[in-house]
């Protein structure tokens, strides 16, 4: 959410923000977010004008009343300004209720109006316009024909998605044996790998109330992935960063505890709303999976090397893994609104002989720290509003379909990273159990 001050003086490029984002159907609500605060503006002008007359007027009452006791004349003056005391009080009333359904209004439109991008985001509609900056690692397609990911797991008697489905319907899965070891492993290791460069290791609430979930995504976001528990103001999270920001709500961090550096386990729920593809079977796309995230609290002054850091961390992982990365630049019409900038890391995969996505860096700026009222004081003891940054470290479902491609040997083996092998009771490859 912008600073409405930042709208008010700067209505042009809020627009040009707003096209950048190819969100032209959200170009009235800067014209009447800036007549709204005119408006409120006014009335709390009007309303400090009254507060302060009627002290005036008050002293002005006892002394005609005062009067009125020796000269009978001052009573109609009297009784007068005690009518303008009585009609003021209703007209402050009115304002003060007009002046919080202005503000609802104004919060509305705020709350839709997109963060302002980054000046280096590339410009384009949709994700088809997200740029390749670069490469890691050498892709590799061998000279034998790879399944598909559940069918490798199958080998191993891992993945039972018909019981799940009896269970639990579709976009559910049970996970077995050395599937389910290896599961567990890549949550492990990227614990680990975080807790080695400086994080602080979290298991943070898997529910959070409304008001935290409206602070740390946009409407048309929550609406598509959120479930919400019937009958109580709560949620399960979709991803554990946002109940890790909202660790932070209506805080003043201390300024020395700064930049807060946490790593999170949690499961995740998403409804996934809509079809979307065939290669988005199997585990690519469900509605619950586990993950270790990664999030950064900051000044604003430091959050884009942390940007550029975060994002490089998922890159040294997956590399320890010798599964082949790129990392792609979000356009402006895939970042959601509350994002400066964003890029995902995707995985080689040989199967398909193109790159998939299996992690999402992202620096939001002030946009939820606004929200949340995430604020430290600054040097000269003014306060400041943090910047907050999230990354996937590892979501298993996916990363369990890169490995098992980019590691899968002729004879139906799959090879066992040497980071993970100590989760895996040593292990170095895994045999399956069936052809």
């Amino acid at each position: 959410m912008l600073d409405i001050k930042f709208v008010r003086e700067n209505p042009d490029a809020v627009k040009e923000n707003i096209k950048k984002k190819f969100q032209d159907s959200k170009l009235p609500l800067v014209d009447e977010v800036i007549e709204l605060d005119a408006k409120r503006r006014a009335g709390i002008a009007e309303a400090d004008q009254l507060r302060a007359d009627r002290n005036t007027l008050s002293k002005k009452v006892g002394m005609l009343m005062g009067q009125a006791k020796k000269d009978p004349s001052k009573m109609a003056e009297a009784e007068a300004v005690k009518k303008q005391v009585t009609d003021n009080a209703a007209r402050l009333a009115e304002l003060e209720k007009e002046e919080a359904a202005v503000d609802e209004e104004i919060r509305k439109r705020m709350m839709v109006i997109p963060q302002m991008i980054d000046d280096t985001v590339p410009l384009g509609p949709d994700d088809s316009c997200n740029v390749e900056v670069q490469r890691f690692g050498e892709p590799v397609v061998p000279d034998f024909e790879i399944p598909y990911h559940t069918e490798i797991m199958e080998s191993f008697n891992g993945i039972d998605m018909d019981a799940a489905g009896r269970v639990s319907g579709n976009g559910f899965y049970y996970l077995l044996g050395d599937i389910a070891r290896l599961h567990e492993a890549v949550l492990a290791y990227g614990r680990d790998f975080m807790i080695d460069k400086g994080f602080t290791y979290c298991i943070p609430p898997f529910m959070i109330h409304g008001n935290v979930v409206e602070g740390v995504m946009s409407q048309t976001d929550m609406d598509g992935m959120m479930y919400k528990i019937e009958g109580e103001d709560l949620y399960l999270i979709g991803t554990s960063e946002h109940s890790m920001i909202g660790r932070f709500i209506d805080q003043v961090v201390p300024v020395d505890s700064l930049p807060q550096t946490l790593t999170s386990y949690s499961p995740c729920f998403r409804k996934e709303k809509g079809a979307h593809g065939i290669e988005e079977r199997g585990i690519y796309r469900i509605h619950q999976f586990e993950k270790q995230e990664m999030i950064v609290v900051c000044k604003p002054e430091d959050s884009k090397a942390w940007y550029e850091q975060l994002w490089k961390y998922s890159v040294e992982l997956f590399r320890s893994m010798d599964v082949p990365v790129r990392q792609l630049e979000c356009c402006s019409g895939d970042l959601a609104d509350l994002k400066c900038k964003s890029c995902d890391i995707e995985a080689w995969s040989p199967r398909q002989q193109k790159y998939f996505e299996v992690c999402s860096c992202s620096n939001l700026g002030d946009a939820q720290a606004r929200r949340l009222k995430i604020r430290y004081k600054d040097e000269s003891g003014k306060m400041q509003l943090c910047h907050t940054l999230n990354n996937t470290c590892v979501a298993p479902p996916r990363m369990l379909i890169a490995l098992l491609e980019n590691n899968l040997q002729a004879d139906g083996t799959v090879l066992v990273p040497k980071v993970l092998q100590p989760y895996m009771g040593g292990k170095e490859k895994l045999v399956p159990s069936k052809k």
